[in-house]
């Protein structure tokens, strides 16, 4: 598809957001205005537009719409998650917030009339994964809707019925355990073991992985969704279809914790902490950051702003809520591969890959091997 289109991406400095940032602004023919409290953290020659507006507050949605002109697609990343994570999966008021949030935004974009396409993010949490043992592998997009409270079913809800009445299309995406750049997300496995890493080499300890998890995961290269989101703009047959999507293989970060040591010059043999999260929260820690930080001219001082809740995630990732299950939660991708999108990463790559990056925002020291 040719001509001018502009892009709108909410939540633009999470990890979805800011490679979809990244993508569609070398993209010809993209418009780029990243919607977000913070601006995101790019490379410096990555040119697109930023906005803010307060998403729970449908005035101010339409007044940010009608000051961005015609919009014709839109990534909705945007995510309002509790302290901790698993809480909030199951609190019917905040499910509601993300619920309005999503509408207050679509309503106006939708209204414009310019609209052609949105893409949503939902997860493997549409399987009900947080809240009973799945029963099956892999879990396919064609089982019916679980039937449990998640703000995932008001933004597709949402995104039918506007759509049907505004005549545009929208993407659903369920990606696993994503792999990105962006700091202070609630979700960034990368940030939590790259500042773990740092401040390792920083206090003299070894860079073991804490706890003795081998939980089978898959991720899934923020860089890698957010081609598949640009594949779904133009795909006819993506118009109103759902989607697993990840790497395309399966990972245990236990396995490859060796070969991220390596790589970032750092002896994985010894006694780790009990956990990311009490690592972090120990006051000489947080002081270590600051002055490592400030050193090494680090982007950000406060590991909390680094971190968000990444730590915390980590923790879910490796703990028993997730590494006890019998069945584990494993996507089929077969359907957007037979629909005409069929690219993959290396996940122990990508994870590496994504380390350096944060190393080259200013956002992790340099370590071991740079490429």
């Amino acid at each position: 598809m040719s001509g001018h289109r502009h892009m709108l991406i909410a939540g633009a400095s999470g990890v979805i957001g800011s490679a979809a940032v990244e993508l569609f602004a070398r993209m010809p023919d993209w418009e780029v205005t990243a919607l977000s409290r913070r601006r995101p953290v790019v490379a410096q020659d990555t040119h697109f537009d930023h906005a803010s507006a307060d998403l729970r507050d449908a005035d101010d949605c339409a007044r940010a719409v009608a000051a961005l002109g015609p919009v014709t697609h839109c990534i909705y990343a945007a995510v309002s998650e509790a302290p901790g994570l698993v809480s909030g999966w199951h609190d019917a008021s905040l499910i509601a917030q993300n619920g309005q949030m999503f509408a207050n935004l679509l309503t106006p974009l939708a209204g414009s009339g310019a609209l052609q396409h949105v893409s949503l993010m939902q997860g493997t949490k549409a399987y009900g994964v947080h809240v009973r043992p799945v029963d099956m592998a892999p879990l396919r997009e064609d089982t019916p809707r679980d039937d449990h409270a998640n703000f995932y079913w008001l933004h597709e809800d949402c995104a039918r019925e506007l759509g049907a009445q505004h005549k545009f299309a929208f993407t659903v995406f369920r990606p696993q355990v994503l792999l990105g750049t962006a700091p202070g997300a609630v979700m960034n496995p990368v940030a939590g073991i790259g500042a773990y890493a740092a401040l390792c080499r920083e206090l003299g300890l070894v860079f073991a992985l804490p706890g003795d998890s081998e939980a089978l995961w898959e991720m899934v290269d923020a860089g890698l969704l957010a081609e598949a989101m640009a594949w779904a703009a133009d795909a006819s047959d993506a118009a109103n279809e759902t989607y697993n999507l990840t790497n395309g293989d399966v990972f245990v970060l236990r396995h490859a914790w060796p070969q991220i040591g390596d790589a970032l010059g750092l002896d994985t043999q010894g006694t780790p902490p009990e956990t990311f999260a009490a690592f972090f929260a120990q006051p000489d820690v947080q002081a270590a950051w600051t002055a490592l930080a400030l050193r090494e001219g680090l982007a950000l001082e406060n590991l909390d702003d680094l971190l968000g809740q990444s730590q915390h995630y980590l923790d879910l990732l490796l703990g028993t809520q997730i590494a006890t299950k019998q069945t584990p939660a494993l996507l089929s991708t077969i359907k957007i591969r037979e629909a005409g999108f069929a690219a993959c990463r290396d996940s122990r790559d990508s994870l590496i890959h994504q380390l350096r990056q944060m190393m080259e925002l200013g956002l992790l020291p340099r370590m071991g091997m740079q490429k």
